[in-house]
């Protein structure tokens, strides 16, 4: 597990190596009460309202994981780069699938007060599904050559 010099950012990245639909209430921890959290399809505002967020993602899921890969820390940001490792039973069938993203946070009073997740959504969602995803898949390889 990656750590830094910063006792805050080292919780952090503890908590979500290991977050899971049991332990949500790990969020507390980490996370400031007036936490802004920010990412590609969501801007969520208030500890309560990320704990009722991620007690629904964590129940339409069959698991989720993180890795965290780097970890830079200045002052009181950081930006982390991750690797997530997740199943969704309407996403191919099930299949276990990796989505490499960043995340930048800030720190106020020993706690996160912002959080943003940059990835692409179309690689985490629209890839997975049956017609979208092959014809998305279909494109990119276009682009590529």
């Amino acid at each position: 597990m990656v750590t830094t010099n910063n006792t805050v950012i080292n919780r952090f990245i503890e908590v979500y190596c290991q977050l899971n639909k049991d332990n949500l209430l790990l969020l507390n921890d980490v996370y400031h009460s007036n936490i802004v959290f920010d990412d590609p399809a969501h801007h969520i505002a208030g500890i309560d309202a990320l704990q009722h967020y991620f007690t629904a993602l964590y129940s339409n899921i069959n698991y989720c994981n993180f890795t965290i890969n780097q970890a830079v820390v200045d002052g009181d940001h950081a930006f982390l780069q991750w690797t997530m490792t997740f199943s969704h039973p309407k996403l191919q069938q099930g299949k276990q699938r990796t989505l490499d993203g960043c995340t930048q946070l800030t720190i106020k009073q020993q706690q996160i007060i912002y959080h943003r997740d940059f990835f692409d959504l179309g690689a985490m969602l629209y890839e997975g599904l049956p017609v979208i995803g092959y014809v998305i898949t279909s494109i990119k390889t276009r682009l590529g050559q």
